[in-house]
């Protein structure tokens, strides 16, 4: 346990000063050069810089929606308010939502959803991102176990 700390600490330290982003940029390389990995570590390497990005407003919201078809619930990001000619063509308020695909969430649908059709969710948007590229296996807890964890001294 002490030599796992150790290690993560000295890799912290190398990774603050140009030997370790040195070393971190031999390490995309190399990780860029593996056909199936590349696609993966760079798609989730985006979104998660997209997300952590201080100024951005690139996903606002997790939210739910009945997408492909009614009764199948997806899970989607708010990206914004929907103006123009797409929201004159509608009747209603609507939101433009991504609805990532798995395992991959960097592809995946632009859906313009009115606003009463959307679930809005707890969760926070990595919880669900996290949700997405798992296909499901991470789940993210509940509001309730989420109060009950800060109660536990």
């Amino acid at each position: 346990l002490i030599a796992a700390l150790l290690f993560f600490v000295v890799i912290g330290w190398f990774a603050t000063n140009f030997m370790g982003r040195f070393i971190i940029r031999i390490y995309e390389y190399i990780l860029d050069r593996m056909p199936i990995i590349r696609n993966i570590y760079g798609a989730i390497k985006q979104i998660f810089e997209t997300i952590a990005a201080s100024k951005s407003s690139a996903f606002r919201e997790a939210v739910m929606l009945e997408y492909p078809r009614k009764g199948v619930y997806s899970i989607g990001f708010v990206t914004g308010t929907t103006e123009g000619e797409v929201q004159a063509a509608t009747k209603s308020e609507t939101i433009n939502v991504f609805v990532p695909t798995t395992p991959n969430p960097t592809s995946g649908y632009l859906l313009f959803v009115p606003k009463k059709e959307l679930i809005y969710l707890d969760m926070t948007v990595e919880e669900a991102v996290k949700l997405v590229v798992s296909a499901g296996i991470i789940t993210p807890p509940t509001f309730e176990e989420k109060a009950a964890a800060l109660k536990k001294p």
